[in-house]
């Protein structure tokens, strides 16, 4: 055990003592996953508990919902019925460790190849029945219970998105296209309800195909309840299950006849719409940001680096979710060509060879590795494909001059070409980011491109 883990295990020792707990710790491991926040199982006294922490203030700086007010919601969420972790204790500047709880471990997983897998934890009709009455549950809450969440406004919202594509170099003409497709469909603000924020497979523990637990409160505000609806259901959040567009369990009119069994107000499929393209610009801007948490110094790791990379993915369900609305003609228009990969076959090793070959010595040495460092492992050497394939690729996704075209809407998917443009450039970008990425494969089959 690392100094930073005997120092973590000292400091949850003290933790549990305010708690009037156990002060013996053991079985100390961090769990995978987590891009914001980090997540330590550990025992004491044969329970189960889980840290919750960011380890640096830099993590905090700009949140509207810090720790304090996250557990608050948590609180209020339990009081209402859903599921959710007990919080046992929270974490003080004197301890030294960062900001963030300790809750009572619950049973089941969350790892999304189990939950919509089959088996002892693998779940579907009766889960996604669970899920429409925990998102109504949430719903229900009185948002005078939970004064410390923040308010998101649609036509706010959209316009604090755009702040940050310029931020991040306005230069992703996809981006734009959601940008101004937002612009042009925002709607009214809802009387506002308390929503969860990142209620999707993955933040969701299940145990027997049923549910144990909603976890990840950090993003909790208040709004329009078609959000949380919505968000779970993004192409990225169904982790390959394409036939199953309600959170990769079941159907849409699935998933709205369970939340409205269980009291949940009536779904406007306009709205719907809205929030699924929101949270997808909404997330390829975030992954633009992990990139720029990364420069900053703040979190040098892998893993966040990596994850900076994922917006190519969701340019293309961005693309897919928009392109209904170009002319018939547009959306039958062939691909520009794609651009022929520079090979080389005799002299010296290329870049990508060199990089490749540390990529299968990676390979290689995976059986040494354990549990969060077997996850790092697999970051680093994905990560290693990612600069392997764009050498290959030479392809530069990014474009000013459009992306302000598609904004000040003096260009769109009516325009000669664009599409078929905009298509050719999605294409090439993921398949050098993520090309095992599901929708990767739907779209070339879709435009018929081999």
């Amino acid at each position: 055990m690392g100094e930073a883990n005997h120092s973590l295990t000292a400091a949850l020792g003290v933790v549990l003592a305010r708690a009037g707990l156990g002060e013996a710790i053991a079985d100390l491991e961090r769990l995978s996953g987590g891009a914001n926040m980090e997540s330590w199982a550990f025992t004491s006294d044969g329970e189960g508990y889980v840290l919750r922490r960011a380890a640096s203030p830099e993590v905090m700086a700009g949140r509207p919902l810090d720790h304090a007010g996250e557990a608050a919601v948590i609180h209020a969420a339990c009081a209402a019925g859903v599921i959710a972790p007990e919080i046992i204790a929270a974490l003080e500047p004197r301890d030294g460790v960062g900001s963030g709880f300790v809750m009572r471990r619950l049973p089941g997983t969350a790892a999304p190849e189990t939950v919509l897998g089959v088996g002892e934890y693998g779940g579907g009709e009766a889960l996604l029945g669970d899920l429409g009455a925990a998102l109504a549950a949430i719903h229900r809450i009185d948002p005078a219970a939970v004064p410390m969440a923040p308010l998101l406004d649609p036509a706010t919202g959209v316009e604090a998105l755009a702040a940050q594509f310029a931020g991040h170099g306005g230069n992703r003409p996809i981006i734009a296209l959601g940008l101004a497709w937002l612009r042009a469909n925002c709607p009214a603000l809802t009387p506002p309800r308390l929503i969860h924020g990142d209620f999707r497979i993955g933040n969701l523990m299940t145990h027997g195909g049923r549910l144990t637990g909603v976890l990840d409160w950090e993003l909790a505000h208040l709004g329009d309840y078609h959000e949380d609806l919505a968000f779970g259901c993004m192409a990225v959040w169904r982790f390959g299950r394409v036939d199953a567009p309600g959170f990769g369990l079941g159907s849409l009119d699935d998933l709205f006849a369970a939340y409205a069994a269980a009291g949940g107000a009536p779904v406007d499929p306009a709205r719907f719409r809205f929030w699924l393209v929101y949270r997808t610009v909404w997330w390829a801007l975030g992954c633009l940001g992990m990139g720029q948490t990364w420069r900053s110094g703040a979190d040098r790791s892998v893993e966040r680096v990596v994850v900076g990379r994922r917006a190519a993915e969701q340019e293309l369900d961005l693309l897919l979710l928009l392109e209904d609305e170009a002319p018939a003609a547009e959306r039958a228009c062939p691909l520009p060509a794609a651009r022929s990969a520079a090979s080389r076959d005799a002299g010296e090793p290329s870049a990508a060879e060199i990089v490749t070959a540390v990529a299968e010595w990676l390979g290689s040495v995976k059986e040494r590795f354990a549990g969060r460092e077997r996850f790092e492992h697999a970051v680093a050497r994905n990560a290693l494909g990612i600069v392997a394939r764009e050498f290959v690729a030479r392809h530069q996704a990014e474009d000013r001059e459009l992306a302000d075209e598609i904004l000040a809407r003096r260009v769109s998917l009516a325009t000669p070409g664009m599409l078929a443009r905009l298509r050719r450039s999605a294409l090439t970008k993921l398949a050098a980011d993520q090309p095992k990425y599901p929708s990767l494969a739907i779209a070339r089959e879709k435009w018929q491109v081999s």
